[in-house]
């Protein structure tokens, strides 16, 4: 008794040679050709945020919260 394979169009499908292995050419590279093509970074901080932006930040912050409270006091 002879059985059809599970996928009986396999031989016709197109671009597979008749072994049913893939051509060269119909498969991406096994790794990507672009690695390390770019500029090379310098900059890179090894510091956090500096004091400045995060005092602003903070007296902001107080300030809301003072405006919210009186805010709330009033109404």
């Amino acid at each position: 008794m002879t059985s059809a394979g599970p996928d009986p169009g396999t031989p016709l499908t197109p671009g597979q040679p008749g072994g049913g292995g893939v051509p060269p050419g119909e498969t991406p590279p096994g790794e990507d050709s672009t690695a390390g093509a770019g500029p090379q970074e310098t900059y890179n901080p090894t510091r956090g945020w500096a004091k400045g932006p995060v005092i602003v930040i903070g007296v902001c912050v107080v300030l809301m919260f003072v405006l919210f409270i009186i805010w709330a006091a009033i109404v």
